[in-house]
């Protein structure tokens, strides 16, 4: 199920990345080397159309390789996976929009900032655009901007939850980002003042695309449910942390005399990353048999693909907090890579779309066979 070419080319940067992680989390940002290597191997283009040069390929693939990234840097995985994911997320704009982003650069890459805090006013021919974004990871880096804003009371469809796609000259980056955890992700607030967007470049972020459904006329990967790629894009990079601490740990204690209990929690350990990987793979696999049959994607399968993702999170705060209990006092000191992975994953955790209760009361009113509200599966 994965593309070894690509993680084999992938593996060959990672113990250079994983050099330059101190560095990475004390500039606050992805080294520019980092950057031009990962273009270079097409990492970024993966879910891309391939009509504006990308690969097409399957989400397990490009998860697996953003799980292999963050072995190595967490913040470096982190923000290979939004890059990746938000590339998937522009083919479901129009045409225009995506030939405004590639036409000229098919390397250009999008940042995002999804809650809808900004100001939006329709004017003719688009809207206009005011406010501030936070938690914007990689803008440094990127050629193009998506924020989240809602219609106004008085538009013709008050309060739509719309994504507006803007190149990034038309933002100021105001570099707030100082965090505990995943501090190189340059996560940092975009501030935009009376900005023009084009009615082709404003995408409703509540619809899955322009021609939703299984007779939708664009390739399988893009009728994949937006819930089965954005939110992996922060679950995939955290579980690769938990891996990437793991191996430090076996490298660490290998051939020490540490007891019977070590070595049990060292499985249960394994078994959690193990399991969080499974079962995000199996579902991401079953939906994209369903868009390629040309198959409805079953509510089931929307719900139950949530409710793992939310608990594979879980498994990599706990997988990662006991590798950095177990390691003793010497992990504690910094730089060190267990406490660096254990307060990138925690603070991963954090982010909205890896929040559990949501998903979980869903799946669990589905298998009761109550009623499920939300409007986004």
């Amino acid at each position: 199920m994965t593309d070894t070419k690509m993680l084999d080319r992938i593996r060959d940067l990672v113990p250079d990345i994983a050099a330059r992680a101190v560095d990475t989390e004390r500039e606050r940002r992805v080294p520019d080397r980092t950057v031009r290597e990962l273009t270079d191997a097409g990492v970024f283009r993966m879910l891309q159309p391939r009509e504006f040069g990308g690969a097409e390929a399957s989400p397990v693939e490009f998860f697996a390789v953003v799980r292999a990234l963050a072995a190595g840097c967490p913040s470096t995985g982190w923000v290979t996976s939004v890059f990746g994911t938000h590339a998937w997320q522009l083919a479901l704009f129009s045409a225009a929009a995506q030939h405004d982003v590639w036409g000229a650069d098919p390397d250009s890459v999008i940042a995002t900032s999804y809650v809808p805090s900004g100001r939006v006013t329709r004017v003719p021919g688009g809207f206009e655009l005011s406010g501030r974004w936070s938690f914007s990871s990689g803008c440094q880096h990127a050629g193009w901007i998506m924020v989240g804003a809602l219609t106004t009371a008085d538009d013709p469809a008050p309060g739509a939850h719309l994504t507006l796609l803007l190149p990034r000259a038309d933002c100021t980056i105001d570099e707030v980002w100082q965090a505990v955890g995943l501090a190189g992700t340059g996560s940092h607030d975009l501030v935009v003042d009376a900005a023009f967007v084009p009615a082709h470049r404003v995408h409703d972020a509540e619809q899955h695309n322009a021609e939703d459904g299984p007779d939708s006329e664009l390739p399988a990967l893009y009728r994949l449910p937006f819930t089965s790629i954005l939110p992996g894009g922060v679950t995939a990079p955290l579980l690769g942390a938990a891996e990437g601490a793991y191996a430090a740990f076996l490298d660490r204690m290998r051939g020490r005399e540490s007891g019977p209990g070590v070595a049990e929690r060292v499985s249960r350990v394994a078994a959690e990353i193990d399991a969080g990987i499974l079962q995000l793979e199996h579902n991401l696999a079953a939906a994209l048999r369903c868009a390629e049959a040309g198959e409805e994607i079953p509510l089931d399968l929307r719900l139950r693909a949530r409710r793992d993702q939310v608990r594979a999170v879980e498994r990599a705060v706990d997988a990662t907090t006991a590798l950095f209990r177990l390691a003793g006092g010497r992990a504690a000191r910094s730089p060190d890579v267990l406490e660096r992975h254990w307060r990138d994953v925690t603070t991963g955790s954090l982010h909205r779309a890896n929040s559990a209760e949501r998903p979980l009361i869903n799946f669990g009113q589905g298998a009761l066979g109550l009623p499920v509200a939300d409007r986004i599966l």
